[in-house]
């Protein structure tokens, strides 16, 4: 896997970074705090790992899923307590501290949206490689 930065996504990845700060800032409580946030993530997280991997969509997308699935089983556990980050806002609001299916639903319905997207307009073109 080489180190490729592909700009488009870097900025569309900077974009979703700022939009979810101020979703987990200014908005409390709600559909968009709670579900439009969770289904932001995964693009943003696709976004970071398209934006400087030379991975597939396809391989991207499993790996982003499969982090956002395996943050919210933890939830089930009191892994924050373990590293002793129960009382920290940024580690309660980063990874969360409870379950929930709608969440898995939100992750999902993002990677779908990722691929349609992707399968949709194809690959970006704009790539500088940096051999690492």
């Amino acid at each position: 896997m080489k180190l490729q930065f592909h700009k488009n996504y870097l900025v569309l990845a900077h974009s979703l970074f700022l939009v979810e700060l101020a979703i987990a800032f200014i908005i409390k409580t709600g559909f968009i705090r709670y579900t439009l946030g969770d289904y932001l993530c995964v693009v943003l997280l696709y976004a970071i790992i398209r934006g400087c991997s030379s991975l597939s969509v396809r391989a991207s997308a499993i790996i982003v899923l499969f982090i956002a699935y395996g943050i919210e089983f933890l939830q089930l556990t009191s892994f924050l307590a373990y590293f002793n980050l129960q009382h920290s806002f940024t580690a309660s609001l980063i990874f969360g501290n409870t379950f929930h299916i709608s969440d898995l639903i939100a992750y999902t319905l993002g990677i779908i949206t990722i691929l349609i997207i992707e399968k949709q307009y194809g690959n970006l073109k704009n790539t500088y490689t940096i051999k690492v």
